[in-house]
C-alpha cells in the first residue's frame, strides 16, 4: 500500500491527517507544495484541486481530511 499526502506547513487538516497516520501507524510520502511547484503541479494533475491535503491512497484520491474515507481506503476498523 502506498500512501502520499500533499500539505503545507500552516495547514490544520494536514496536521490532523498526520496525526491520524501516526494513530494508526500507516507509513506516508509527505509532499510539500509550498517548497516545491513540482508537488503543487502533481498535486493538482492529480485531484484538480489547490488546497490541502491532498492524500492518495494507492490510487484514490482524497481531497481534505475524512476520517471515515481514509479508514474505508486504508481498511482500518
Amino acid at each position: 500500500m502506498t500512501v502520499k499526502i500533499y500539505t503545507t506547513p500552516t495547514c490544520q487538516w494536514c496536521v490532523k491527517t498526520k496525526e491520524f497516520f501516526k494513530k494508526h501507524k500507516v507509513r506516508y510520502t509527505e509532499k510539500d507544495v509550498s517548497k516545491s511547484s513540482k508537488n503543487a503541479r502533481e498535486m493538482v494533475e492529480i485531484s484538480g484541486q489547490r488546497g490541502t491535503p491532498v492524500i492518495v491512497v494507492n490510487k484514490e484520491v482524497i481531497v481534505g481530511f475524512y476520517e471515515s474515507k481514509l479508514k474505508k481506503a486504508l481498511k482500518i476498523k
